[in-house]
């Protein structure tokens, strides 16, 4: 599974997801897309998206899409660190084209 990093999420989910493929947007050079475009871009090569971008899933429809979006409830690191658990459990249960949020 091939994951990338929204620019507002810290680089530390690589560490935490090392088992998986993980990139980041800056990585890419993809920083400062609009999630549109964004989305059109990472659509052929990525499986998810991981962001804390709340607006992202009133913006975009995924059903046509292979891209899925986890989407965190903050990107502060540790509340992130709190919920790493959670974003694995997201990831093993993850189907394209789908939104999935996590909360506290």
């Amino acid at each position: 599974m091939r994951i990338i990093l929204d620019e507002n999420i810290p680089k530390y989910l690589k560490i935490v997801l090392v088992e998986y493929d993980v990139s980041t947007v800056q990585e890419e050079g993809w920083a400062g897309m609009r999630n549109g475009d964004l989305i059109s871009v990472i659509d052929d090569c990525f499986d998810v998206l991981i962001t804390a971008d709340k607006n992202i899933k009133y913006q975009r429809n995924l059903t046509e899409r292979r891209i899925a979006i986890v989407q965190l409830y903050s990107n502060r690191l540790p509340l992130i660190k709190q919920i790493e658990t959670k974003v694995i459990d997201a990831l093993e249960n993850v189907v394209p084209g789908k939104y999935i949020e996590i909360n506290a």
